[in-house]
């Protein structure tokens, strides 16, 4: 898998396959990162996006933004390739003009804090009405995407008891954007097989 907890690698060729594929191209594209903005994915995909010319903003609250460090890998790689990279909690300036609309679970891989994070990312949940803010939603140049698993409905284990423990039937993204024409997050996890079998192509030699 290849992640740690600040970064995560290997889905980053994912993802950007990913996007590829449903644009034809990668420069001048803006992916909008929403939810806890200084967790692995936030930095890789800010970090990354700057390699490859994305305009990646990542919106979150002030307290969850990413930290100076990575801010300042991933502006150094915008300077050569064009990328305008943001982090910003205005959801609506953060959101406009994106393309890509992506979110991860608000709690990652060994915390605990879900009564915390779960009043600060509430506002941040994705909804159909924030893919409308993007001014995209209706020309064919927005997509959604998740790196999985996702707390979208109340299906699962861990749905049952995010339910009965907050209330909630959802958490990162609405069950209606997840089942929408605009998710891609089922192409992106297939994405990972091919991703990772070119990874051991290219580092197992010739």
């Amino acid at each position: 898998n290849g992640l740690t907890d600040d970064w995560h690698p290997t889905q980053m060729i994912a993802d950007f396959m990913t996007v590829k594929e449903n644009f034809g191209h990668l420069k001048g594209l803006t992916l909008v990162y929403v939810g806890d903005g200084r967790n692995n994915m936030a930095n890789s995909l800010i970090v990354t996006g700057s390699m490859l010319g994305v305009n990646v903003h990542i919106v979150a609250p002030d307290s969850l933004h990413p930290t100076k460090e990575v801010m300042d890998i991933a502006n150094k790689f915008a300077e050569k390739s064009g990328a305008k990279p943001l982090a910003t909690s205005n959801i609506e300036e953060g959101v406009k003009g994106a393309n890509i609309i992506y979110s991860d679970v608000w709690v990652s891989m060994g915390e605990s804090n879900w009564e915390d994070r779960v009043k600060l990312l509430t506002p941040y949940r994705i909804t159909m009405d924030m893919l409308k803010m993007t001014g995209n939603a209706d020309n064919g140049q927005l997509i959604f995407m998740h790196c999985l698993p996702a707390f979208h409905d109340t299906e699962t284990e861990y749905g049952k008891e995010i339910k009965e423990k907050y209330g909630l039937t959802e958490m990162e993204v609405t069950d209606e954007v997840f089942r929408s024409k605009y998710a891609r997050q089922f192409e992106e996890a297939e994405n990972r097989m091919h991703s990772i079998k070119a990874i051991m192509a290219a580092t197992l030699g010739n």
